[in-house]
This record gives C-alpha cells, structure tokens and sequence, in this order.
C-alpha cells in the first residue's frame, strides 16, 4: 500500500521582499495539488492491470511518466517554500561552497539568473555527489532536467505561475525578488541534512 504523502505547512505569514502573500498562497495551491495528484496516482498505481504493460501507450505507463513528474513537482515545491522568507543576506556552509565552485556569490547570482531566464520550469542548485561541487541546472519540467546522484539545495521556481501575479512577463524582477529572501540558515540545513561537505 502506497504511503500517503501530506502537505507540509507553509511557513511563510506575510509578504515577503517584492513577493506578495497573495502569490505565494496562490502558488502553494499547486503544491498542494501536486501532493493530492501524487496519492491519486500512486493509489491507481497499486490496482492498475501491470500485464497491459507497453511501450506506446498503456496505462501503466501513463502512470508512472506522470509519477515522476507528481513527485518532482511536491520535493521541488517543498524546497522552494521552504527557503524562501529570509533576508537574503548570504552566510554558511552553502555561501562558502558557492564561493568555492562558483568564484564568488556574484557569480553564482549571474550564473542562476541566467538559466533561470532560459530555463521553462526550475533552477536547481545542487550538489554533484560525483565531483563534490555545486552546479546551477535548469528544468524544463519537473521531471526534465534533474541530475541522478545531485542533492538539490536551492530551487528557482521560473514557472509563469511562480512570479506573474507580481511581475507579469518580467521574470528578472521576480528572480532578483527571489534572492533577496533567501533563508540561508535552511539551506545549510538541506546541506547538514545530506552532510554535505
């Protein structure tokens, strides 16, 4: 029987620099579909005919490319809201690896903002299990883009949804908006979480 994902609370109250409460509430009712849509389709998953299994269409099939992309959009979701509500001001283990793989936090900054004007859905800073750095990677999707064997530790949502209620078309507005309410001392809990050195 699958395990029942819930929805974990929002944290934050009020607005935030250049986000409204408002547009984060609205954009937490996606997250809060997503997790309603991962349970359905691991339920379905459960009694689905497995032995109608094909490559073109079945739906099995169906249900598990839709799977990842469910998941994908609660964890990325999760991480986001979860990080955001700080002022902005960088400090900790995850700056300092910025510094070290990046050059700089400016660098970094430039690097992030430019996927994310390019990107169609995430920018996620992770850390490479393999090389022991950090990347920027963009996602086209949720489930399109991600890295087997990276933690993410920063997820820029550059979904329309994300940002148009504040900034319509301007998505630079909002990324910068976004940095500024960074929660440094969550992210180095991500990292602390993962022990990542």
């Amino acid at each position: 029987m699958a395990k029942e994902i819930i929805v974990k609370p929002l944290g934050i109250t009020a607005d935030l620099n250049g986000i409204t409460f408002k547009a984060v509430l609205e954009h937490f009712k996606l997250y809060e579909g997503y997790i309603k849509k991962i349970n359905e389709i691991r339920t379905k998953i459960e009694t689905v005919d497995k032995q109608l299994a094909n490559a073109t269409y079945s739906e099995i099939g169906e249900l598990k490319r839709q799977e990842s992309f469910a998941a994908d959009g609660v964890k990325l979701h999760e991480i986001y809201f979860s990080i955001l509500g700080g002022n902005g001001e960088s400090s900790g283990k995850v700056a300092q690896l910025i510094n070290r793989d990046f050059g700089s936090l400016e660098n970094w900054m430039a690097d992030m903002t430019a996927a994310g004007l390019s990107a169609r859905g995430w920018v996620i800073l992770s850390y490479d299990l393999a090389d022991k750095s950090l990347h920027n990677y963009s996602a086209d999707a949720h489930n399109v883009g991600l890295v087997v064997g990276t933690i993410p530790l920063i997820t820029l949502d550059v979904y329309e949804h994300a940002y148009f209620m504040d900034y319509g078309v301007n998505r630079k507005g909002y990324i910068e908006a976004f940095f500024k309410n960074l929660n440094w001392k969550k992210i180095d809990e991500i990292a602390e979480e993962h022990k990542i050195q």
